[in-house]
């Protein structure tokens, strides 16, 4: 769906909200407590591996599928979308500038209009018939929860090639989705260094594995002829769950059910249009109402939903221009001081509302939320405002009765210091990555291995820009404030030593 549309042009893009992230923390978290609480492995299972699973992974190609920009199943796929009972489209699956496939207009569409109209008979969900039931009958059994089930479904189907009723639009699918899923750790530490986004992969890589992990060692090891490894393993898992993350839709309209969307998911994702998909139920159908007018050969867009760059390129594998998305951030890393007096009281407090020692906020363009604010003056907090620690962890938490703009003025002044120095170490980082960026890969000369580097590179590149464009803008607010605050005391102060100075 939201295809990587370039290698070093640049691409366009963001937001999104319906789709996969407002996904990945409820469902997917809820998911990855049920793995937790139903397998006793070592946590060394779901640990990320050059050595074994991302090696594999290169060394197994996806045997279904298609390359990420290639057509050459889009008639076939149109075809059968029509005979199982999609209406007349007044778009065509074509090449593109942005996303290089994407749904273009071939007649006039006015603004306010509803499109698409995919019935329910075309979803795929976890309650979709299996061609072979046995399968899904024994994943019932083990309750296993949507989003490992609907992976799973995927790679069973994908595996019969054409015998499946899906064949048409798995061959339309990428054979390797673009994601974070498929870099490489030492890619994802030689690019990603200086963002925390880096983070981020690492655990939902992790999460994959151990999410394979837990099948392969519950369900698959038991039931071998119904899940054989050598079709049910780590490459075709990563590549199911990357066709999730980059196009698994929630429906708000059918109480939040996933589902995977076949012509749906070929639209692309525009940061300037304010439209997602969802069930109408008149018509009952997969729709979206446009919020401008296209006409014919102008590339149709929805909204992925208000996501940062990095949450972009973690799920999707395409990073907006600079400056084009709105909804922007990045997350800045706090942490206590180990060194504070206090430390152990303000962690039983930050534990007591779910959080930890160190913790990362969204900063934005336009400024940083409370909560950052809250536990900065957690941070800079002496002991003789041991009282107020358990309010400031509850504003940090987002858990507070009172939703008001805390504020200490006997401590502002540290706080935003401590926040200022915090902006300023990332910018540090990012700034060394972007200066040696030009310099790295020079020693690679295998042609194919280059252009991924090249490619990786750039993305990081381009990401690494845009986080460090608003660290440089917090950065600037945050002195001005100092400034003000600072010119505010020495004209106090003046004022005072004149009044001393008036009564001697």
């Amino acid at each position: 769906m939201a295809e990587v549309s370039r290698i070093l042009q640049s691409v366009l893009l963001p937001p999104f909200s319906h789709k996969l992230d407002g996904i990945t923390n409820s469902h997917f978290s809820s998911y990855k407590l049920y793995r937790r609480n139903r397998l006793n492995v070592s946590i060394r299972c779901s640990s990320i591996s050059t050595t074994e699973t991302t090696k594999s992974t290169k060394t197994q190609k996806i045997p279904w599928g298609c390359e990420t920009d290639s057509l050459e199943n889009a008639s076939n796929l149109q075809k059968w979308l029509s005979e199982s009972g999609l209406p007349s489209q007044k778009m065509d699956l074509q090449r593109v500038d942005v996303g290089e496939r994407g749904l273009v207009a071939n007649n006039n569409i006015r603004k306010g209009e509803k499109l698409l109209f995919v019935p329910p008979s075309l979803f795929i969900t976890a309650d979709s018939k299996w061609s072979n039931s046995d399968a899904g009958d024994v994943l019932k059994q083990y309750n296993v929860p949507d989003w490992p089930f609907i992976a799973t479904y995927l790679i069973s189907e994908a595996s019969l090639m054409k015998s499946s009723r899906w064949s048409n639009y798995i061959s339309a699918l990428p054979r390797q989705p673009y994601s974070l899923l498929y870099w490489t750790q030492s890619e994802l530490d030689r690019y990603l260094e200086a963002s925390q986004i880096r983070q981020r992969a690492v655990e939902r890589i992790n999460n994959v594995i151990g999410t394979y992990n837990d099948l392969r060692l519950r369900i698959f090891s038991k039931h071998p002829d119904l899940f054989p490894e050598e079709i049910f393993n780590i490459e075709t898992f990563n590549w199911s769950f990357g066709i999730l993350f980059s196009r698994l839709v929630r429906l708000p309209s059918m109480d939040g059910r996933v589902a995977l969307v076949p012509w749906a998911d070929m639209l692309n994702h525009n940061c300037e249009v304010e439209t997602f998909l969802d069930y109408d139920k008149s018509s009952q159908g997969i729709v979206f109402t446009t919020d401008r007018a296209y006409l014919p050969g102008e590339q149709v867009f929805i909204s992925y939903g208000r996501k940062s760059n990095g949450e972009l390129l973690l799920s999707y594998g395409f990073v907006p221009k600079e400056g084009t998305n709105p909804s922007d951030s990045v997350e800045v890393s706090l942490a206590l001081k180990k060194s504070d007096k206090c430390y152990k009281e303000k962690v039983e407090a930050l534990k007591k509302h779910g959080l930890s020692a160190s913790e990362c906020f969204p900063v934005q363009v336009t400024g940083w939320p409370l909560e950052l604010m809250a536990f900065a003056y957690l941070v800079v907090s002496p002991p003789s405002m041991s009282r107020q620690f358990e309010e400031m962890a509850a504003a940090a938490s987002n858990k507070a009765t009172s939703k008001k703009d805390i504020k200490y003025p006997e401590i502002e002044e540290d706080a935003l210091q401590f926040i200022l120095d915090s902006c300023e170490s990332s910018i540090s980082k990012y700034s060394k990555f972007l200066q040696a960026s030009g310099e790295m890969d020079l020693d690679v000369t295998n042609p194919k291995q280059l252009n991924r580097r090249v490619f990786l590179k750039q993305l990081a590149v381009d990401l690494c820009t845009s986080e460090r464009r608003i660290l440089y803008r917090s950065q600037y607010i945050l002195r001005r404030r100092l400034r003000d605050i600072r010119s505010g005391e020495l004209k106090a102060l003046n004022l005072f030593d004149g009044l001393k100075n008036l009564f001697k």
